[in-house]
């Protein structure tokens, strides 16, 4: 394909975030619409990518490669394969969904809506960029948008929590610099110093540095995840953000964490990860469990959510370090999974919030008499969330616990245990705030979702069935190049893939590869 579509999708939210900045200081209420149609065009471009990708092809597709400073090995090297593909459809839609929930802003409506276009781009250039380098400046990039996010039209302790959140990642971010540049500077050898992802991938690397790099990389990505324990600034990012932060937050910055684990730590890395895997392994059952205990005594629902992207985003990072095609689609699947389900339940607690102003749970009950649309939607995300079969959060858990099963069965038990947690404070969470006799005067006179806020949750909970009646189109799509990852650690290793059922019958009479 001659046309950049990869670079459009990086340039458009750029380009709407600068429009909304023209429009006119006495018309304040248009920035909201033209950040919407803006984040529309970047969708309908999302959908282009995923309708032309390739279904079985595990390289890199649409690639564009233009040195930026060659001196250096730096390259405007862009890529989409089947782990990034659907990490940047997912950041696509759900831009404009937090967007159009975003009327409560009434304070520097440019100012925001343009901070969310262009989080939007660095987003969508860190699923993208092939160059470290470049990379890393998408990375660092979007840290500054989303800090003003949460620290100018946050809550009360808005400050607080955004100094947090940058401190956090931008320590993170610095061992990750060093990596990157120690990585391009051995890498290159003879030649110079390079950045290229492709060109990296056939370093010769000992096992020390292996160990070093994966260490330095591996930090950052974790804090992002968040990895216990690097996750005590998540609660206080998510309650003090407004609505579209916290779903961007939760839907999409998280999953660039765990992209980067699989991305670069276990492919660039390979002996490294396979070595440290029962440490991942260990972090990510604790967080599972810990962040599943911690939602169940929660007063504040927001709160409660939050905690159980601490115990869902464990599932993710068991699902990579399980190193098996099962686990690592799972991994995959259940990021954008997390981000449908969480994104719609942040943007259910924000729309009961601009309501009552209160997210107590003490402060609710009997709410499914006065609201019954509300407590319907509800349910059926909590359901998505704890996994029932039928809707998404079945597939990717699944996933991952079979293929965690088949390398680490000790903790796949362990982590069966985050889905009965779940259940626990999900629907004790449903129970309090929706069931029985309303007791509160406040709650008797509360409005249903109106056809504005069914229109914005319409998209998820369509995804949310579709990819939990029929997830094949996705799985055909991620499967190759997953499958490239296992083959790399297979040729750098000593490690061998377990395989499961029919494929292992194969493999035990000739048959398979």
């Amino acid at each position: 394909m001659d046309f950049p579509l990869l670079s459009t999708l990086i340039l458009l939210p750029v380009v709407g975030g600068l429009v909304v900045l023209l429009v006119s200081p006495r018309r304040p209420e248009l920035a909201l619409p033209v950040a919407v149609a803006s984040s529309l065009v970047t969708l309908g471009a999302a959908g282009w990518l995923l309708a032309e990708f390739e279904a079985g092809e595990a390289g890199f597709q649409f690639v564009e490669q233009a040195d930026l400073y060659r001196t250096w090995g730096v390259s405007w090297h862009l890529g989409v394969d089947g782990i990034s593909l659907f990490l940047v459809a997912l950041t696509a839609l759900l831009f404009p969904i937090a967007l159009a929930a975003s009327t409560s802003i009434t304070d520097r409506v440019r100012q925001y809506a343009a901070s969310m276009l262009f989080l939007e781009a660095g987003i969508i250039g860190v699923f993208l960029a092939l160059d470290l380098l470049v990379f890393f400046a998408f990375w660092e990039v979007m840290l500054v948008p989303m800090y003003f996010i949460i620290g100018i039209w946050g809550g009360e302790r808005r400050v607080y929590a955004a100094v947090k959140f940058f401190i956090y990642t931008a320590l993170g971010s610095a061992l990750m610099l060093a990596g990157i540049l120690f990585l391009g500077v051995l890498g290159g050898g003879d030649a110079g110093a390079t950045f290229d992802f492709t060109e990296l991938l056939g370093a010769n690397l000992s096992r020390t540095a292996q160990f070093w790099l994966f260490a330095a990389f591996g930090l950052s990505f974790a804090i992002k995840v968040p990895v216990f324990p690097f996750h005590t600034w998540l609660p206080d990012a998510h309650v003090e953000a407004p609505t579209a932060g916290s779903v961007i937050l939760a839907g999409v910055l998280l999953k660039l964490g765990a992209y980067g684990l699989l991305r670069f730590n276990l492919t660039l890395f390979p002996e490294a990860a396979v070595d440290l895997v029962p440490v991942l392994a260990v972090l990510a059952v604790i967080g599972i469990l810990y962040g599943a205990v911690v939602a169940i005594v929660q007063t504040d629902i927001k709160r409660l959510v939050a905690y159980s992207s601490v115990s869902h985003l464990g599932f993710v990072v068991l699902g990579i370090f399980a190193l098996t095609t099962q686990g690592l689609q799972g991994g995959v699947i259940q990021m954008v999974n997390h981000g449908l389900t969480t994104g719609a339940l942040f943007l259910l607690v924000g729309m009961i919030y601009e309501r009552r102003h209160t997210r107590e749970i003490s402060e609710f009950g009997g709410l499914a008499r006065v609201m019954p649309i509300f407590a319907g939607m509800f349910l059926f995300t909590a359901f998505a969330s704890i996994g029932l079969p039928g809707l998404n959060g079945f597939v990717g858990e699944f996933l991952v616990l079979l293929g965690s099963y088949l390398s680490l069965p000790v903790f796949a038990v362990l982590a069966a245990l985050g889905v009965v947690l779940a259940a626990v404070y999900l629907l004790w969470a449903y129970q309090r705030v929706f069931t029985g006799v309303v007791t509160k005067e406040e709650n008797r006179a509360l409005k249903d979702l109106g056809v504005r806020e069914v229109a914005i949750l319409a998209p998820l909970v369509v995804l949310i069935i579709g990819l939990g009646v029929y997830p094949k189109p996705a799985l055909d799509r991620i499967e190759p190049s997953v499958q490239s990852v296992l083959d790399r650690i297979e040729r750098a290793t000593d490690y061998e893939v377990p395989v499961f059922g029919v494929e292992a019958d194969l493999v035990v009479r000739g048959e398979g590869e």
